[in-house]
């Protein structure tokens, strides 16, 4: 039982969390789409701590030409205030948004900072109107971004950002991190550490409540539904997945919660 469930779990965790490329370098960039550099990379603050690992590797290997962090206060910021705080104390975390949590561990562990932070969006589909304007605001104008958000809601991000962009502009995703679960000592558990990874059955919670979101119908968020992002094709092994980890984790995914719409 725990096989086909483990296998199911990474089903949807590579769905949702994509990663265009292997690593994101600039050696990488220009052998799959001919750029010497992004125009713009974006964190988004739902992610866990790799993420900033990830935005601190990518601002080294000098993948974009800007670097924004988008994050106000959302269903996953107190998990990552608490998170932080406790692997680094010296980082005081309480009441801050997102995209200043993750700037100030840029600056303490790696002693870098982005170049713009937004931090009044509260959820996916405002993490990009807002960034969205930032970039209005401050005259940057793309024809390229890489996205990374926690790898949970990689895909909708990406299909967040197709609802409002020409079909011209290059996204490249690149997920905070490539999760796989395996069976260990009789248990579901991750098959290597991930910098402050969700504990299994939160990870898995978060991966479900994205399918439903996904799902271009009446209930989704799709153009069918509350037309939030742009169209999604679900491949039939991922709804297939969907469908029997509902058995094993029952019918009740991850809801929205209405403290962190959109005004």
């Amino acid at each position: 039982m725990y096989e086909q469930t483990a296998k199911n779990i990474n089903i949807l965790g590579r769905f949702c969390g994509k990663r265009d490329i292997e690593a994101l370098t600039a050696y990488n960039l220009q052998d799959k789409y001919g750029l010497k550099q992004a125009d713009v990379m974006v964190l988004f603050g739902g992610s866990v701590l790799s993420g900033g690992d990830v935005l601190a590797n990518a601002m080294k290997n000098g993948v974009a030409g800007k670097y924004v962090i988008v994050g106000g206060a959302g269903h996953t910021t107190e998990t990552l205030r608490q998170r932080l705080h406790e692997d680094y104390p010296q980082i005081i975390t309480e009441g801050l948004p997102e995209a200043e949590i993750f700037n100030r561990y840029l600056t303490v562990v790696y002693g870098l900072k982005a170049d713009y932070l937004e931090t009044k969006s509260t959820n996916c589909g405002n993490n990009i109107t807002y960034l969205l304007d930032l970039l209005e605001r401050q005259g940057i104008k793309f024809r390229s971004i890489i996205l990374c958000q926690d790898a949970t809601m990689q895909h909708r991000m990406e299909a967040g950002l197709r609802k409002y962009i020409s079909d011209d502009v290059v996204i490249i995703n690149f997920a905070a991190y490539k999760a796989e679960i395996t069976i260990h000592n009789g248990q579901l558990d991750y098959s290597e550490d991930i910098h402050g990874i969700w504990d299994i059955d939160r990870y898995v919670n978060l991966l479900m409540g994205e399918i439903p979101r996904l799902t271009d119908n009446s209930d989704g968020y799709g153009p069918n539904g509350k037309n939030f992002i742009a169209h999604v094709d679900i491949p039939k092994e991922v709804i297939k997945a969907f469908e029997e980890l509902k058995k094993v984790y029952g019918e009740d995914t991850r809801k929205a919660n209405p403290l962190y719409a959109s005004n």
